[in-house]
């Protein structure tokens, strides 16, 4: 009945992923937790297993498309990579109604993005040759993947919706370069995030196995949709699902537990 579950709350997951980028993983935390049971400390690596998967997954178009700024990519990982293990190494001396009440918090911060759209693309690191101005850069770049790095290990997020308005709008990076970027330093972040969890964790490999698969292949089905279709619209109503979910976590984490 477990494996089922875990195919089911895949499957669920991988259509947002598909259908809405990086910002649908939100959910996979809470779906462990609560669909399959799992406490946080179980959840947060096998969540990290599937994000990093399904962005790998997806990075390989951007990649052969030419749709990456590895220098910045390198940046955020060199500063984001420590950053996930000591994210990790704070969350194991929290309990778990603190991981919960922080994850809400995170979830409302993603919803929010999630409403505010897009936006411009920022000139603040443009070079006037369309290139990148790496003294403004460098310096802007290495507060973000820190922030980024600690909430991967801390909460088990991929942390798109704050990679991609720090690379578009502090940046300067197009939106297409911005979201192969991210995706790449998503699934740095993750390996070393699910790493760092595996030391005293033992995981279900089973159930992380349904999950990761069911997720990368209807994110797959799913992307190919959603390219034929608005899904402003359906971005809205998941942000408004994101804020639902985050109440519930917090009543469940301050009174229920």
């Amino acid at each position: 009945m477990t494996i089922a579950f875990a195919l089911l709350f895949g499957a669920l997951i991988g259509v947002l992923l598909g259908l809405l980028g990086g910002g649908g993983s939100i959910l996979a935390v809470p779906a462990l937790v609560y669909g399959l049971g799992m406490d946080m400390r179980q959840a947060i690596p096998v969540s990290l297993l599937v994000i990093g998967v399904a962005s790998a997954v997806g990075a390989a178009p951007k990649v052969r498309a030419g749709q990456v700024q590895w220098c910045l990519a390198g940046i955020f990982a060199v500063v984001g990579i420590p950053a996930t293990f000591a994210g990790a190494a704070i969350g194991s001396h929290l309990p778990q109604s603190a991981l919960l009440i922080g994850f809400a918090a995170v979830m409302v911060l993603a919803g929010i993005r999630m409403l505010s759209g897009s936006g411009h693309t920022g000139t603040a690191c443009a070079a006037g040759d369309g290139g990148v101005n790496w003294r403004r850069c460098a310096p802007r770049s290495v507060p973000a993947g820190l922030a980024v790095g600690v909430l991967t290990g801390l909460f088990g997020v991929g942390g798109g919706f704050l990679i991609i308005p720090a690379l578009v709008l502090m940046l300067g990076v197009d939106m297409p370069i911005a979201v192969g970027t991210s995706l790449l330093v998503i699934v740095a972040n993750s390996a070393a995030g699910f790493l760092s969890h595996l030391q005293g964790f033992t995981v279900d490999w089973a159930v992380a196995g349904a999950f990761t698969a069911t997720a990368t292949v209807t994110s797959l089905i799913a992307g190919q949709l959603g390219t034929r279709m608005n899904t402003d619209r359906l971005q809205r109503w998941f942000a408004y699902l994101v804020f639902v979910v985050a109440a519930s976590v917090l009543v469940d984490a301050i009174w229920l537990r």
